[in-house]
């Protein structure tokens, strides 16, 4: 078993603006102005949707159904003991092209027994390019106040109950299930993730959906904003939330380990990853695989637990997706 190389994976018409920092990324031709995300090495769909999202292998397999078919091979005996034939993990791409409504997305607990998912989704984020994003309360709010906000779409009041954090590249940014958040316009990202479409959507007056009918999981608000955590998080907090990533094993805040583990490797010559299920990012420089393909930068690739160590040549900057090693 190889690794793979992934072409772009954008589903289309999506409710928000971006996409032209994914095909930049890529070096390949723009395409439309609502594809903001590129679901990389993905087993799983859109919420509400068959099979829109999910990535197909060359030869025309869904990645999902190889995995089935072989989920020693793709995931190794311990994950499939672990968690059987899931993945356990989604990578995007994702270019904010606007800002993104104020939401948050369920644990596991709640996507369990109101909406009958295996995961919940708690999501990080390696920052590309620099911006704004809003994360977390500033004060405590109670949920009579949070659903009159949204009933009457005061989207000012509500991106002003978050803290405002200005980041650059090179950050990386932990969101707990149940925090809200908003990702500001002209941020670029890499996202690590549990793999679900799950979102709680508390704006939507400037974006391309009916928020009363989409924004809530068919759960209806009042049930959907008990996923919403309330309280206050204090700068304390959000200093362990978003940080420089440094380099190494695990850039992300020891929380994250449950969901997703995120490796950055500066390659110069010669480095060699563990074996295991993994989505690889090239962010910069020209590296390539020993016995596999070259991957340059804005190269994604999935490698399969059976592929062994993987061993990277050349000058350049990869990040290293895996779900969680417990």
């Amino acid at each position: 078993m190889d690794v793979v190389s992934l072409p772009a994976n954008c589903p289309p018409d999506r409710f928000y603006r971006g996409g032209r920092r994914i095909t930049g990324f890529r070096g390949v031709a723009p395409g439309g102005d609502h594809e903001p995300e590129d679901w990389v090495a993905s087993t799983t769909t859109l919420f509400g949707e068959p099979e829109l999202g999910r990535t197909t292998l060359p030869g025309g397999v869904p990645l999902v159904d190889a995995v089935r078919a072989d989920p020693v091979g793709w995931l190794g005996d311990t994950h499939v003991q672990r968690h059987g034939a899931d993945t356990r993990l989604l990578v995007k791409l994702l270019d904010a092209g606007q800002r993104l409504p104020v939401h948050a997305h369920p644990d596991g607990a709640f996507a369990d027994e109101h909406l009958g998912r295996a995961h919940g989704k708690a999501e990080a984020w390696f920052i590309l390019s620099p911006g704004v994003v809003h994360l977390g309360l500033t004060d405590d709010v109670d949920a009579g106040e949070l659903r009159r906000l949204v009933d009457i779409q005061d989207t000012e009041t509500l991106l002003g109950l978050l803290h405002r954090v200005p980041v650059a590249p090179g950050d990386v940014v932990y969101v707990p299930p149940g925090v809200l958040h908003a990702i500001g316009e002209g941020v670029f990202i890499v996202e690590v993730q549990e793999p679900e479409d799950l979102s709680i959507l508390l704006d939507w007056r400037d974006f391309d959906l009916d928020g009363t009918r989409d924004g809530h999981l068919g759960l209806g608000f009042d049930l959907a904003l008990q996923a919403v955590e309330h309280r206050a998080r204090s700068t304390a907090e959000l200093a362990e939330l978003v940080r420089p990533a440094g380099v190494g094993p695990s850039v992300l805040p020891e929380a994250s380990r449950p969901y997703f583990r995120l490796e950055r490797i500066a390659v110069d010559g010669r480095s060699v990853t563990d074996p295991g299920f993994a989505v690889l990012v090239t962010l910069t420089g020209s590296v390539a695989l020993d016995g596999g393909p070259d991957l340059p930068a804005g190269t994604t690739a999935v490698a399969p637990h059976a592929a062994g160590p993987l061993v990277l040549t050349g000058s350049g900057e990869v990040l290293v997706c895996r779900p969680p090693d417990s």
